[in-house]
């Protein structure tokens, strides 16, 4: 993986921050993309996200933490406070730790501390948006931290060789590229190696139907918050890729 241009836990941090102002007075509003949860059960989840990763990063665990070792959840009047703490703590556990750390991670292909890192950057800039778009706002990620976390969900958060989805499910039976109007930054998506199974490479290979946005709708699309209009990519193809992906 290239060095991306910008610093992991910093991008964490920041997106945490703004995730936190946008929450604060607005508990009780619906979350769209989050069926059935308001901001509240957003906060929740978020605060239980960066407990999760930060205890097995601060402790190098090889297996996950149980349940029984989760916090207490706080009182309502609470909750933001709670988690600004949280992310505090995730932040600094990441900065102290080295990415060569082995630790458990739920992805079979890198069991480290720099995994955690990465990923968490798109958990909390997901969130974030969704809790600008839950106060009535919108929120453009970054195009660097956006084309990075795009990389890292295509070989991460999908049905691949390195770890399919359990049982198989129905191939992708196509191909279709996704295409950066703000970066230099392309990506063509097509079957992998094994059975239902999703394999991606660097640029949009010629002839192939694209998705183009900017690096901030294209990640948004990817995690089902935003629709980029019909376009070329057959609509069959699409559900099938949205049937590979593993997303929350």
């Amino acid at each position: 993986m290239d060095e991306p241009a910008f610093d992991f836990t910093e991008a964490i941090a920041e997106h945490s921050a703004g995730f936190a102002a946008a929450a604060d007075g607005n508990l009780d509003a619906e979350v769209e993309h989050c069926p059935g949860w308001t901001v509240a059960d957003l906060v929740r989840h978020l605060t239980e996200v960066h407990w999760f990763w930060a205890t097995i990063a601060e402790e190098r665990l090889g297996t996950p933490p149980g349940a029984d070792r989760r916090p207490p959840e706080p009182p309502r009047a609470r909750l933001v406070e709670n988690f600004r703490a949280g992310a505090d703590r995730l932040v600094r556990v990441l900065r102290a730790a080295s990415g060569s750390d082995p630790v458990w991670t739920w992805a079979p292909a890198q069991q480290d501390i720099a995994f955690i890192r990465r990923h968490q950057v798109q958990e909390a800039a997901v969130h974030h948006w969704d809790a600008v778009h839950a106060a009535g706002g919108d929120l453009a990620i970054a195009a660097a931290v956006a084309v990075d976390s795009i990389g890292e969900f295509l070989t991460f958060s999908v049905s691949s060789d390195a770890d399919p989805a359990e049982p198989a499910r129905p191939s992708l039976a196509g191909q279709f590229a996704l295409r950066c109007s703000d970066a230099d930054a392309a990506w063509t998506i097509s079957d992998g190696e094994g059975l239902g199974t999703v394999g991606h490479e660097p640029g949009a290979r010629p002839g192939v139907p694209a998705i183009s946005g900017t690096g901030s709708d294209l990640l948004l699309w990817l995690y089902g918050r935003l629709e980029l209009g019909p376009g070329p990519v057959p609509a069959d193809v699409i559900a099938r890729f949205r049937a590979l992906c593993f997303t929350d």
